[in-house]
């Protein structure tokens, strides 16, 4: 990990943040985009767990991991199929793999 994130330099993550930026566009052209942002550095987390008499507060991210989730997009697709094809255009504008799930129905 760099100081400019999973991005090797500065300018790479700017051509990034560009791309991203130019398919966020499209998604709202094309009334696929209802909301995304990106997430702050997770050392900055809190782990809450309210479970017991006295909530306890733990810093740091719910796991270790090498790899993190820097940001998220919420979509509107037909089928999943047009989920993971949108994915597929989020994961080369962000240059990072994307993970698709859908909301669970209750």
């Amino acid at each position: 990990m760099t100081e400019f994130g999973s991005y090797p330099d500065r300018e790479t993550m700017e051509e990034s943040w560009a791309e991203t930026g130019r398919f966020n566009d499209q998604l709202q052209a094309d009334g696929h985009f209802v909301f995304a942002n990106g997430l702050a550095n997770a050392s900055t987390a809190t782990v809450v767990d309210g479970q017991g008499e006295i909530p306890l507060f733990t810093d740091g991210p719910y796991l270790e991991a090498k790899e993190y989730i820097a940001g998220f997009w919420i979509i509107e697709a037909e089928d999943l199929d047009q989920a993971l094809s949108i994915a597929a255009g989020a994961s080369k504008a962000c240059r990072g793999k994307v993970e698709v799930r859908p909301f669970a129905s209750l």
